[in-house]
């Protein structure tokens, strides 16, 4: 019945509409990034065609089964309930992005680590990224108003960090003596060595250059207290944030198996922070799973592609990484998410976790990166520029 939809495309454009269609053939390529140790390509008259998800699934599990395809179920059979041509064009439908096969336009795709084998499976995670979706009943107002005292100290501790005059020592001038280089300067002297000239202090104003991605938990855990929590504390932070004038994005994380990992919009670093992004904080809301490192690595590159001294990656969650329906929970989650912050911390990126987990102590540990450019396993050393544990 699916090879109708072939069959009617091919009529399209001949002269005669009895015509027959061309030949259908299955080939097998071995591919061993793929859990079925091969991948499908569908031929007709010798040129790939795309494959449906439901029949590659169906044609998945023949080859498994008896090794090859018969031929008589490459014969298109039925009335066909679809024109091919609209099949494409409700593909790429941005309504409905999952419409398609997993590699279709305007998708991410990024590897994983499989710790087991000690290699990535490469083109293994679909991530696409979506607009939030908006909700306008006066949420962030409402966070304002009920933590307005809280709000006001926040804004103060910001402000108090804004553009930090900073005291810079051994300078060839400035306002004041640096004891400790005149020190060593009269001893070098005293010796018989040449002095130095950097023997001075002076203030100096540290602009800020700073860049901050906040990356929210929106799985199926999260509904109800901690959903309304996460929400509270993303308006309280920009608010704040926005007194320092710092840049900053946020988006929201959730989806279901690797083919279908979603990123949600909810600030992007150009945005200002207005009514529309104030609605889309709103409307932020539990969805499926926790494959939370496709995530990084995808908020990872939009942080890389951010010209700023410092960057940071702060992870609003309250469990630990997990999905279905495929082997994504327990220690492969753990450790790919492990993997994705190593692959972050080596492009400069601070990464920081806020969670509310109880169990966090028995897992966060080990995603620490001991700030050293290695694979190491087990290694124990927490270093203060790797993953937090807040």
């Amino acid at each position: 019945m699916a090879l109708k939809l072939i069959e009617d495309e091919l009529k399209e454009g001949r002269e005669d509409e009895e015509a027959q269609p061309g030949k259908f053939e299955v080939d097998k390529k071995p591919d061993m990034s793929v859990p079925e140790g091969f991948q499908i390509e569908l031929m007709l008259d010798g040129k790939s065609i795309p494959i449906p998800d439901d029949v590659k699934g169906t044609m998945t599990s023949i080859l498994q089964d008896l090794g090859d395809v018969p031929d008589e179920y490459l014969v298109p059979a039925g009335a066909g309930e679809y024109e091919l041509k609209d099949y494409e064009e409700k593909r790429l439908d941005p309504e409905d992005v999952w419409g398609g096969t997993y590699h279709e336009e305007g998708a991410f795709i990024y590897q994983e680590w499989d710790f087991r084998r000690k290699h990535y499976r490469k083109n293994w995670c679909v991530v696409r990224e979506l607009p939030g979706k908006p909700s306008r009943d006066g949420f962030a107002g409402r966070v304002v108003t009920k933590y307005r005292r809280l709000l006001g100290s926040l804004r103060k501790t910001f402000e108090a960090m804004r553009d930090e005059d900073r005291l810079l020592k051994r300078q060839v001038y400035g306002d004041g003596v640096d004891i400790d280089a005149f020190v060593e300067a009269w001893a070098d002297a005293h010796v018989g060595l040449e002095m130095s000239d950097r023997l001075f202090t002076r203030m100096h104003r540290d602009e800020r250059n700073i860049a901050v991605m906040f990356m929210v938990d929106m799985s199926g855990s999260t509904k109800g207290w901690v959903n309304e929590a996460e929400r509270e504390a993303l308006v309280l932070m920009a608010e704040s944030l926005e007194t320092l004038g710092d840049r900053y994005a946020i988006y929201g994380f959730t989806g279901s198996s690797r083919k279908r990992c979603e990123i949600y919009r909810i600030k992007t670093f150009d945005e200002p922070y207005d009514d529309e992004v104030k609605a889309r904080i709103s409307g932020i809301e539990a969805g499926d799973y926790t494959r939370m490192g496709a995530a990084i690595r995808h908020l990872s590159q939009l942080l890389r592609e951010v010209e700023a001294r410092t960057k940071l990656l702060i992870t609003l969650s309250d469990g630990k990484p997990e999905d279905y329906p495929d082997q994504y929970r327990g220690e492969y989650g753990v450790e790919d998410t492990r993997q994705a912050l190593y692959e972050a911390h080596r492009d400069g990126i601070h990464a920081f976790c806020i969670t509310i987990d109880e169990e966090g102590q028995d897992y966060l540990p080990h995603m620490l990166w001991c700030g050293k450019l290695c694979s190491c396993e087990g290694c124990g050393e927490a270093s203060s520029q790797s993953f937090r544990y807040l």
